[in-house]
């Protein structure tokens, strides 16, 4: 067999995923005092990321998707489940040695990139003393030429032109490319990119899109992308993660997840992508409800109050993920589950 055979393609997974979560669950306490009422902004959610493969998580604000990102980068303590990275718990890290190793694998590109950078300082501060900090083999030269070269791979060109600008200079394009070339410089094996094209114009995301394909093609890098629009992720995901209200109501290869949608929520996402070629009255039904604020949640299917399929067992048993068309496709449906057509939004 020669080598060429042996390359993995694009989203193509081999062996233990890169990182996974079990039954991962994060809960805020709100209000002072005595108050036992807890915000449930993540419940219980099981997912993977494998090598070399973007995932797209996907869901309305106020699903728990920015609270995921959060808990793989160690911003916040998980308040039940665990975290598994090259299937080593991370729970299991005490040293400051292990931690910083782990932040530099698995950086994260935040959403502003107005904010994300230190206006004080010429944009080479921050690569430049990411790979000080991660890198201390090597030297001050050495990290500046290392620096060109990852301006040169974001596209942020000339580098050595670049790298001596101060983020004013820069347009929110190019503030985020900066962003996803500090990651670069931990040299990290997964980035959690944080809505990093929402605060863009629509002209110059797809550049920052094709960014992210070229990183993982050319540079083995995997990517957990979350967003609220599902035209962005069906462009550059490999597998698509549909959250609401803190759980996962279906996930899939994008395409599959997106040509058959199982759980009414993923329909309604659909239903709300702008198609120039539909008929004026096409979605004039659309719901117009929001993620309910989870907070000391009964069981049964969060989504049942803006559902219009929604049986009885729907507000008595939470659905769990099961298999829909094949074990790569998943819903959390009780309609779905039970072998009916759903056809609820659009």
């Amino acid at each position: 067999m020669t080598e060429l055979q042996n390359v993995v393609q694009p989203g193509e997974t081999t062996g233990p995923p890169l990182l996974e979560t079990r039954n991962l669950s994060r809960h805020f306490r709100i209000g002072g005092g005595l108050t036992r009422q807890m915000l449930h902004a993540v419940d219980d959610v099981s997912l993977s990321i494998g090598r070399r493969e973007i995932v797209a998580l996907a869901g309305e604000s106020g699903s728990g998707k920015s609270t995921i990102a959060r808990l793989l980068a160690r911003i916040y303590k998980p308040t039940g489940g665990e975290i598994l990275f090259d299937g080593k718990p991370l729970s299991a890290q005490h040293s400051h040695k292990a931690r910083l190793a782990y932040r530099g694998d698995v950086p994260m590109v935040f959403q502003d990139p107005f904010s994300s950078i230190n206006p004080v300082f010429r944009v080479s501060h921050g690569i430049m003393r990411a790979m000080k900090l991660h890198r201390p083999d090597l030297t001050a030269a050495q990290r500046r030429r290392q620096a060109e070269e990852i301006f040169e791979v974001v596209g942020l060109t000339p580098a050595a032109e670049a790298l001596n600008r101060f983020p004013h200079e820069l347009s929110g394009g190019q503030r985020q490319r900066v962003g996803f070339a500090q990651a670069l410089a931990m040299r990290p094996k997964l980035i959690l990119a944080d809505e990093p094209v929402s605060m863009l114009d629509v002209s110059i995301r797809i550049g920052l899109l094709n960014l992210m394909a070229k990183l993982r093609d050319e540079q083995d890098v995997s990517i957990l992308y979350i967003t609220h629009d599902i035209a962005s992720a069906r462009y550059v995901a490999d597998r698509l993660i549909v959250m609401y209200a803190g759980q996962i109501a279906e996930s899939g290869p994008v395409e599959e997840v997106l040509a058959h949608p199982k759980h009414p929520y993923t329909q309604l996402l659909l239903s709300a992508v702008p198609d120039p070629r539909a008929d004026v009255s096409v979605g004039a039904d659309t719901d117009r409800g929001e993620p309910p604020k989870v907070i000391n949640p009964t069981p049964g299917c969060r989504f049942r109050w803006r559902c219009p399929l929604a049986i009885d067992i729907c507000h008595s048993v939470t659905p769990e993920l099961a298999e829909m068309n094949g074990p790569v496709h998943q819903a959390a449906c009780h309609v779905a589950q039970a072998g009916t057509e759903v056809k609820a939004f659009g």
